[in-house]
């Protein structure tokens, strides 16, 4: 029968409608909040390397710090991701699952093909895991409890874990990974990597790429470019060989772009010193613009040119935003890159592909955007007197015209990426005072500095 609600107090009928949510959401014993503890030990592992790309100019650089830092950094990011899809054990940091990158990239660098390798768990038996290397065709979610190790588990668990999938599910669109592969225990991220690939991009305006190309045939062999890096005495670096195998200049854009053509700079080498390809960058911008020749190129890996064998001057800083890794090569025995799409429409390979060609859809409508802004300011504005490059114009140092009121030209020497140097003299990189010596830099640290801590920092091959 039911009953006559019409006639009930408002006390009753609130009474009445806890008893029916009470025997509709019975309560339980256990806490909602409460999961079973994840136990690493009883999960076998393996150990694999990542290929990642990110957008530098949104971390803090790749390397993880201890302390704060302005802006997340990529491996920290990364590494928080392995821990919520429970690929790693986050108690034991970095170390612990024997994290090693191929080169460290500074604070606006990016990066296409930067390699991680690492002890990952594994949805594999462990006598298997090393040996398995084709793509999963099912997802498994890696944010399960931890499940008991029996027959019909060991069963369904015949293909790995998506590994790039569940990854960039986690990650940021401005960190993708895009392959892994399995490798030996003994492989290591950095000490395998057969030579690392470099990216520079720039504009020829105000530049004279032939000549560019001409100081940058000379980087090519085995030279000591200890005047061409940052000198970093916490490294305690005394060894400035490095080995390039390519340095090429190549045009990116059509040559009806005129003086916007775009170019990439390509330097390929076993390893590089800290900032050492924004050096070089910064020298061949210079010798571009006409105030320096192809042949300073020599003069500055001759580290006993001119009175001593200290340090000249750094050239000027170039901004990080068109430098990028472009790739860390490995022996084909080492490394063999996998994904986990099957090739079709709905694969997880095609998902990144859609991701990162909107991100490129949207950059071509930005660069329209900014050109018709260009286009509009000039109908009021005059494009300041180009003197740059002196190879065209016909101009030196000595000859630039001076101003109505006699004031001396401002010469802009590019930076990259559409910032300059803007100064009424230029004085050449052979004239500017010298640093001091390695040695000298590399004591000072230590009795300074250094002192302070148990042990040296080992340098990191690569670094940019």
């Amino acid at each position: 029968m039911t009953p006559n609600y019409e006639s009930w107090s408002k006390d009753e009928l609130i009474a009445r409608l806890r008893e029916l949510e009470a025997k509709k959401h019975p309560k339980s014993t256990h806490s909602p909040t409460s999961k079973k503890p994840f136990h690493f030990s009883s999960h076998p592992k393996r150990k694999i390397a990542i290929k990642f790309c990110y957008s530098g100019w949104e971390y803090n650089g790749l390397a993880y710090q201890n302390g704060p830092t302005p802006l997340p950094t990529v491996e920290d990011v990364l590494f928080k991701a392995f821990v919520k899809a429970r690929l790693v054990d986050e108690t034991g940091g970095l170390d612990g699952c024997g994290w090693e990158k191929c080169g460290r990239t500074d604070r606006g660098v990016s990066a296409a093909g930067q390699v991680v390798s690492l002890w990952v768990r594994s949805a594999l038996p462990t006598e298997t895991s090393s040996k398995v290397t084709s793509s999963p065709s099912s997802e498994e979610d890696l944010s399960t409890e931890d499940a008991p190790q029996n027959t019909s588990l060991q069963s369904s668990a015949k293909h790995e874990l998506r590994y790039v999938s569940i990854l960039n599910r986690l990650l940021p669109p401005t960190i993708r990974v895009l392959a892994w592969s399995s490798i030996s225990p003994d492989f290591s991220a950095r000490f395998n990597c057969k030579h690392r690939h470099y990216k520079y991009f720039f504009t020829s305006h105000g530049l004279d790429v032939s000549l560019m190309q001409s100081a940058a045939n000379h980087l090519v062999g085995e030279h000591d470019f200890r005047n061409m890096c940052k000198l970093d005495p916490g490294k305690q670096i005394t060894n400035f060989h490095r080995c390039v195998m390519r340095a090429q200049i190549n045009p990116l854009s059509p040559e009806s772009d005129g003086d916007n053509r775009v170019y990439v700079f390509d330097l390929v080498g076993s390893a590089f010193l800290y900032h050492q390809v924004r050096h070089i960058m910064a020298v061949l911008f210079l010798v571009g613009t006409g105030v320096e020749q192809p042949s300073i190129i020599p003069a500055l890996m001759n580290v006993f040119h001119a009175e001593s064998d200290s340090s000249t001057k750094s050239p000027l800083p170039l901004t990080a935003l068109p430098l990028m890794l472009w790739d860390c090569a490995y022996a084909d025995s080492d490394v063999t890159w996998q994904t986990d799409g099957d090739g079709t429409e709905s694969g997880a390979g095609s998902e990144l592909y859609h991701q990162l060609h909107s991100i490129h859809q949207r950059s071509l409508i930005h660069t329209v955007l900014d050109e018709h802004f260009l286009t509009a300011a000039t109908q009021y504005h005059s494009p300041p007197p180009q003197y740059f490059p002196f190879s065209q114009t016909g101009l030196t140092p000595h000859t630039l015209p001076h101003s109505m009121s006699g004031r001396e030209p401002v010469l802009g020497v590019p930076l990259g990426a559409g910032t300059y140097k803007r100064s009424a003299r230029y004085i050449p990189l052979l004239e500017r005072n010298r640093l001091d010596h390695v040695d000298v830099a590399n004591e000072r640290w230590r009795i300074g500095r250094g002192s302070k801590y148990s042990k040296q920092k080992m340098p990191d091959d690569g670094t940019e």
